[in-house]
């Protein structure tokens, strides 16, 4: 084999590889709700109905994640108003402040429908980011649960909410 085509198998076996890194697709909602994840998150829950429910497992690397579980569900329940979106963002709200060891964190100003706080599952600390949005007759919720202190660092928890947040740009749309 001579230097030009092993250089471009070479490149064309790489580009195939970086091809298999795509995202993977996601539609809810009969195609009203349409999302990526990164290929290496585990869809571990599905549930269609009404509320139609999504979770996927992010992978933590470290010894600490045979207790633990870093997760990012998106669920869409049909409203018929904008008071049913609220009551239905409300009623989360609730739920979360009734969580064990509950702790509000700061919201994002430009946000008024972003919730960040802390918990605990199991006697973990857990940090949690919640998104909501009206659009076509459906509540769309992004729950973003990591950890707050992994042994796989900061790194990696900076990983998990780019993921996160990558999700919410595509549901903002």
């Amino acid at each position: 084999m001579n230097v030009r085509r092993y250089t471009v198998v070479t490149a064309l076996l790489l580009s195939a590889s970086i091809a298999v890194a795509h995202a993977d697709d996601v539609t809810m909602a009969s195609g009203n709700v349409h999302f990526s994840t990164p290929s290496n998150w585990v869809g571990i829950m599905q549930v269609d109905g009404d509320p139609e429910v999504r979770v996927f497992q992010v992978p933590d690397p470290s010894p600490s994640a045979s207790s633990t579980l870093a997760r990012v569900t998106v669920t869409v329940k049909q409203v018929a108003d904008l008071q049913q979106f609220n009551d239905y963002v409300s009623n989360a709200v609730s739920k979360a402040k009734n969580l064990k060891d509950y702790q509000p964190g700061t919201r994002p100003t430009s946000d008024q429908n972003s919730f960040i706080y802390t918990a605990s599952e199991s006697g973990t600390p857990y940090t949690y980011v919640e998104r909501y949005w009206f659009r076509n007759g459906h509540a769309i919720q992004l729950r973003c649960a990591r950890p707050s202190a992994s042994q796989a660092g900061q790194a990696w928890a900076n990983t998990f909410d780019k993921g996160c947040n990558a999700i919410a740009v595509t549901l903002n749309t």
